[in-house]
């Protein structure tokens, strides 16, 4: 099963035919974004966004590579925008007996 997928007059899925192409997939985004007044983007300024937001709401970042599905963490890396706020707010929840 793919995640796009034909759909027929009536909207009908068609699940019988291959998947969309990834140039298929661009051109229908491309025009979304026009009918909906935005600035047009790629297919991965959507992975960006969904890896980005995945971090920015906690998940782990061997969580966030699985879905992804990078072999690499570092590439995963590469996709977190959190900063020093995230490592902040990490540190902060450690229980530190030793008070100085």
């Amino acid at each position: 099963m793919s995640l796009f997928v034909r759909a027929r007059r009536g909207g009908a899925l068609d699940q019988n035919v291959d998947a969309l192409t990834g140039q298929a997939v661009y051109h229908v985004l491309r025009q979304r974004a026009a009918e909906a007044g935005v600035e047009a983007f790629s297919p991965h300024d959507l992975r960006r966004t969904y890896i980005g937001d995945l971090l920015d709401e906690g998940a782990d970042l061997s969580v966030a590579q699985d879905l992804a599905g990078h072999s690499s963490l570092t590439t995963t890396a590469g996709y977190d925008r959190r900063g020093e706020r995230a490592k902040e707010q990490a540190a902060s929840r450690l229980d530190v007996p030793y008070d100085g």
